[in-house]
């Protein structure tokens, strides 16, 4: 069958699972008690995330099974799929990532999300779920001592990079009002941003970090020279690039931007820089976007390293 409907159930999955960490996760740092209250109800979303990510973590997994055994999912043989879950780092990865979303579901439902202990929760399930992904992936691979830390890196960059997303989301909600924007909401506005600027700081050496441990696993020094070669370099210099448009929109949103709202703050007229603030969290989101769909496809491609 062909790629592309796993590839576009990849880039969805891996979305939905980055915004369940990642949002509770900023609820946790980027607010106070009182914000988290009033401005950013996660209950309903976080309950809508672990629903979408059990049914699209059921459709990749059947898709994957119909791939391996060369058949379409009107013809998945009960035997293969019984194989895959019992047998396989995939199978297993997909029966925990389950179970926790189930949890979370079921703590999204009780309605009382702002409250440290369940964003915790919510927070803690999520990050399993998003970690379950590596298994799905080359991290999966290696083996031995080298291969648990090709495992890890790529944990802590999916972890990373959800974080940020998650940070995003949260950032444009608030950033994005039903009616005209309350002072209240600006000023939690500016907060959360300029107290993401910290974590930004330590969550973007994370990805960079990990992206280089995974690297140098996936493509290996002696292939760098020619990575524009192959379709697998030609998308992760893509990647690259993308992820510099990514990091020059948060150094506008930290340098320019938030100051900027500050000032607009102290005029009582926040309302053009909020909506600036707005579209440039927009873009930022929309490159994100695009990276996931990137890293999608390049989990279906050989990496250099591999057929090297």
């Amino acid at each position: 069958m062909s790629d592309w409907p796993l590839i576009a159930i990849r880039l969805v999955l891996y979305g939905d699972l980055g915004l369940l960490f990642g949002i509770p996760l900023f609820g946790l740092y980027g607010l106070t008690g009182k914000a988290r209250r009033n401005l950013l109800s996660v209950a309903i979303p976080c309950a809508a995330l672990a629903a979408g990510g059990l049914l699209l973590g059921l459709l990749g997994f059947a898709m994957v099974a119909a791939s391996m055994s060369g058949t379409t999912l009107a013809d998945l043989d009960p035997a293969i799929v019984r194989m895959l879950l019992t047998r396989t780092s995939v199978g297993w990865s997909f029966l925990g990532r389950s179970a926790v979303l189930i949890l979370a579901f079921a703590i999204a439902l009780r309605g009382r999300p702002h409250s440290v202990r369940e964003l915790v929760l919510l927070a803690s399930f999520g990050a399993i779920a998003v970690s379950t992904l590596a298994w799905s992936g080359h991290g999966a691979a290696s083996k031995g001592a080298v291969g648990m830390i090709h495992l890890g890196g790529d944990i802590v960059h999916l972890l990373a990079a959800s974080a940020w997303i998650g940070a995003l989301a949260a950032l444009l909600l608030l950033a994005t009002p039903r009616r005209s924007p309350s002072m209240e909401r600006v000023r939690t506005a500016h907060a959360a941003l300029a107290g993401f600027s910290t974590a930004g700081i330590v969550i973007v050496g994370l990805v960079v970090a990990s992206g280089l441990i995974n690297g140098a696993f996936l493509v290996g020094a002696g292939n760098i020279a020619t990575l524009g070669q192959s379709l697998y370099g030609q998308l992760l210099l893509a990647k690259l690039v993308l992820f510099g448009g990514m990091l020059g929109c948060a150094a506008l949103n930290r340098y320019r931007l938030t100051s900027r709202l500050a000032d607009a703050i102290g005029r009582d007229a926040p309302a053009q820089a909020l909506a600036t603030l707005r579209r440039s969290i927009a873009v930022e989101i929309t490159l994100a976007i695009a990276v996931l769909g990137l890293v999608s496809w390049l989990g279906t491609l050989e990496p250099p390293a591999v057929g090297s």
